[in-house]
């Protein structure tokens, strides 16, 4: 049996046309054949994890029975009990598998745990016992926690859902006018991520990346090879992303689930935080919602900084840097998320420098344009460091 990636074959494609009839038919009719999307679900993961994938696939069997076994434990262990040690451990045990992976290649071993989409599985694992332990999500229910995270549309690379907003979708079915404008939603998606995915990110990432790429390394230092792939890097990094991201969005509205958006047209910002709240939003708001404002709780709480700026500046910081250690343990991975965090210090500090001095600092359209051309030149340098092609530069 062959494997297929997500979303990047047009068989694929042919196959989820063929096999969502049955699903868009019983919606219209006010219906959900639960058995037939299992059916679905199970066989597009086994397309996506078998084959010549057959590791990846035992792997992700793994890591949801471990998951599921976890967080039903921590469920039932919180609705007598709330220690926070317990909690700490449970949580430092659902990102153990992710650490495991991350670290693995680090130290020159080879992870047996990997497969394709384990950090938002885990981002999805970690929220749910957080909200479990807020006591936000009551009605905990193993099943459901299973399909929640093995939701094909959206394993392998996002958008990251929350458990209670795919828990109403899940178990509620869309009126016959409402599913019609899903359905016609997700094909735009799907036909905009073709444009995307198949056409500008294939001309910018594979027509004209490659040969800037050699010019690079044939230059030395700050050369114009380097300033052209800055942007073309920044440009097949977002087309790339954001197709994909559309595919799977369109993908989950024909199955009546309205997964959120992941991108809002993000090079129109006027400041890196306008930034972070359009670009791969769901990760973002992820990290603001479940690391950056625990920490600040937490420092708040324990009186660790006098000074609540201070605190703010200081999350800031370790969120970012938290995520730039989340998409690799690299120099540059590191560096671009510290180089964000103290961007986002510097942006508070600036928006309350403007508040305060509103007859210095002109507001107007100049302006607005302005800050997005500082804003969009600073995010591509950024995408440079991030893509890793400084350690091909010779610098003298």
């Amino acid at each position: 049996m062959f494997s297929l990636t997500p979303y990047q074959n047009p068989t694929y494609f042919l196959l989820l046309g063929i096999f969502f009839i049955p699903i868009i038919f019983g919606i219209l009719n006010g219906r959900r054949f639960r058995w037939y999307e299992t059916i679905v679900s199970v066989y597009f993961l086994y397309m996506s994890f078998g084959g010549t994938k057959w590791e990846q696939g035992v792997a992700l069997i793994c890591y949801l029975l471990f998951e599921v076994i976890l967080v039903t434990a921590y469920n039932k262990y919180r609705k007598k009990r709330n220690s926070f040690q317990i909690f700490l451990m449970v949580t430092i045990l659902s990102i153990l598998p992710l650490i495991i992976v991350k670290i693995t290649p680090f130290l020159g071993m080879k992870s047996i745990f990997g497969f394709l989409g384990i950090s938002y599985l885990t981002f999805k694992a970690v929220q749910t016992v957080m909200e479990i332990r807020d006591g936000v999500i009551k009605d905990f229910n193993p099943w459901f926690f299973l399909n929640f995270l093995a939701f094909f549309p959206t394993i392998s690379s996002g958008p990251i859902d929350r458990y209670r907003r795919y828990k109403k979708d899940y178990y509620s079915v869309p009126n016959k006018e409402k599913y019609i404008q899903l359905l016609e939603k997700g094909l735009h998606y799907i036909f905009l991520g073709f444009l995307y995915d198949f056409m500008l990110s294939y001309f910018f990432g594979t027509v004209l990346l490659p040969g800037i790429k050699r010019e690079v390394i044939a230059s030395t230092g700050v050369s114009l090879a380097l300033v052209e792939y800055m942007y073309v890097y920044s440009m097949y990094l977002f087309f790339n992303f954001a197709g994909y991201s559309l595919f799977a969005v369109g993908t989950s509205y024909f199955m009546g689930i309205e997964t959120p958006m992941n991108f809002n047209q993000p090079f129109k910002s006027k400041n890196i935080k306008e930034f972070w709240n359009r670009w791969h939003m769901t990760l973002s708001f992820w990290f603001r919602d479940y690391v950056y404002m625990r920490l600040v709780f937490f420092f708040t709480k324990k009186k660790v900084f006098k000074n609540p700026k201070t605190t703010a500046n200081i999350t800031y910081i370790l969120n970012m840097l938290l995520m730039g250690f989340w998409h690799g343990e690299t120099w540059y991975y590191i560096l671009y998320g510290f180089i964000h965090g103290v961007a986002l210090v510097v942006n508070d500090w600036w928006l309350g420098y403007k508040k305060k001095h509103k007859d210095v600092v002109p507001h107007n359209k100049f302006t607005e344009l302005f800050a997005i051309f500082i804003t969009f030149n600073f995010v591509c340098f950024t995408f440079l460091i991030f893509s890793g092609i400084l350690d091909f530069v010779k610098f003298r």
